[in-house]
């Protein structure tokens, strides 16, 4: 099939982003130190003391901004829009195969091994849910408490253990491997436990980098050991793949799941990608068009439905083509960047953030493994004194800056963290308590690709002054998030 169109739109988009990084670059723009543009860099924001300053973007943990690069090929490829897999108009051929390169590549950045799927999702969450649905019967589920709720929640219709947080990487590994060892029996089954009775199916779910420490974790050795205890192991990339180069073959992992949105894309749309089996022996996660293969009436009035036993099994509905393009851009774009050139560009903000926190007495840092540990741009930490909200509160309304407060969605970890009993108060966004008093929360700053020095050295002053003179401004509390006293 001619591809001239998309091919045209594709140069079109590249020339687009040349002249975009260019101009940046020749500007005075302090962004220009950032090796990825994105979008709203070039945004301004009142500040409560007057005036406005660019908005500093250190909430990427969350949702980090759409490269300029993606917003330009989806741009590009617009006018093109079709239907995928359902018409046989030029668009239609032409979005089709659009879509399926997007998976082929997807699957390349994963470095995914032959025959694995890469399966179109809305999030890292709906992919977990997602693999959760086809689990075999009798499967047992071990998660440790540290994960992400994504991670931790999907898992209920299954029989799970919860493994309590480790203090270091070699300490996960030796939780997993007793848990696994020990696990319950299964009269279906001929593999053996430790205990002498057989055991069935089991699944691991872990993170690949904490959503709350940005701590990375073992996942190849987490691997190995559930694979010697004849359980497979799927990884919560959500937080590892837009920092980190993410290997599926070398870190021998089942499967993968990770988010558009973390990844520089727009929302909706997410990946879980790996091991076929599994997904084809189930039945589709919804039932649809897409999904199935032939569908015949019966005699007794019923259907039967023959399910594709490829991808598109779990993709039933009309594809996020937008969305499944946008990750495929992003893909793109970050390994032509050099993953080296950004994790060493990262580590050096990384460093300039801790040690400008290590110099306030009243920050505590939150950490699982240490100060040596392995991260990524993610931190997170609390300020004697205050309440985390309030703090949040003064740093984006007196300097523009946006992180996040809470629990972060990871609400036994940060308990685990801030060394508070599980059934005391605290909510994802801000608590009931007013500013100044206790409170069960954190603040998180968290940066990558697209941040450039200057918002992480604005951040670090700015926490320093906050702490020293303390806010500017009166705040108070509405609709549970503490905002600016009118």
């Amino acid at each position: 099939m001619p591809a001239s169109p998309v091919a045209s739109a594709t140069t079109a988009s590249a020339t687009a982003v040349s002249g975009t990084a260019a101009s940046v670059a020749e500007s005075a723009d302090p962004c220009c130190a950032a090796p990825l543009p994105v979008l709203g860099r070039d945004v301004a924001v009142p500040l409560v003391t007057g005036g406005e300053v660019g908005y500093a973007a250190l909430d990427y943990a969350a949702s980090a901004p759409a490269l300029q690069r993606v917003w330009d090929d989806v741009a590009a490829y617009a006018p093109y829009y079709g239907s995928v897999h359902r018409g046989a108009g030029y668009l239609s051929q032409l979005s089709t195969d659009l879509f399926e390169n997007s998976r082929a590549t997807v699957a390349e950045f994963l470095d995914c091994r032959d025959g694995d799927q890469v399966v179109f999702t809305r999030s890292t969450t709906d992919s977990l849910n997602l693999l959760s649905a086809v689990l075999p019967a009798d499967c047992q589920v071990f998660v440790f408490e540290t994960e992400h709720h994504a991670s931790l929640l999907p898992w209920q219709d299954a029989k799970v253990t919860y493994l309590n947080a480790p203090r270091t990487p070699a300490q996960a590994v030796e939780t997993l491997e007793r848990a696994l060892a020990d696990r319950d029996p299964s009269p279906s089954s001929q593999l053996r436990s430790s205990r002498g009775g057989p055991t069935g199916p089991a699944l691991v779910c872990v993170t690949g980098a904490s959503n709350v420490t940005g701590e990375i974790w073992p996942v190849k050795e987490l691997a190995a050991a559930a694979h010697a205890h004849g359980a497979r192991i799927v990884l919560d990339a959500a937080q590892l793949a837009p920092h980190h180069p993410v290997s599926v073959r070398e870190l021998d992992v089942d499967w993968v799941a990770f988010s558009g949105h973390k990844l520089y894309a727009p929302f909706g749309s997410g990946v879980l990608a790996g091991r076929a089996d599994w997904l084809q022996a189930a039945e589709p996660y919804l039932a649809g068009g897409g999904a199935s293969k032939k569908v015949a009436r019966r005699t007794d009035g019923g259907v039967d439905v023959e399910w594709h036993t490829t991808a598109a099994r779990h993709e039933a509905g009309s594809p996020n083509v937008i969305g499944v393009y946008s990750i495929a851009s992003a893909c793109k774009a970050l390994t032509e960047a050099g993953f080296d050139s950004l994790v060493e560009r990262e580590q050096a903000l990384v460093r300039k953030v801790r040690e400008g926190l290590a110099e306030v007495g009243a920050v505590k840092v939150l950490s699982l493994f240490g100060d040596d540990a392995p991260r990524v741009g993610v931190i997170s930490f609390v300020v004697d004194g205050w309440n985390s909200s309030h703090f949040a509160a003064a740093l984006s309304a007196e300097y523009g800056i946006g992180v996040r407060d809470g629990l972060f969605c990871a609400h036994p970890l940060v308990r685990t963290l801030l060394g508070s009993d599980p059934q005391d108060p605290g909510e994802c966004g801000a608590p009931e308590a007013e500013p100044g008093e206790r409170s069960l929360n954190a603040i998180r700053v968290s940066f990558g690709a697209g941040t450039p020095d200057e918002h992480v050295e604005r951040f670090v002053r700015a926490v320093k002054e906050l702490v020293e003179n303390g806010a500017q401004w009166n705040y108070r509390t509405e609709d549970g998030r503490c905002v600016p006293a009118v």
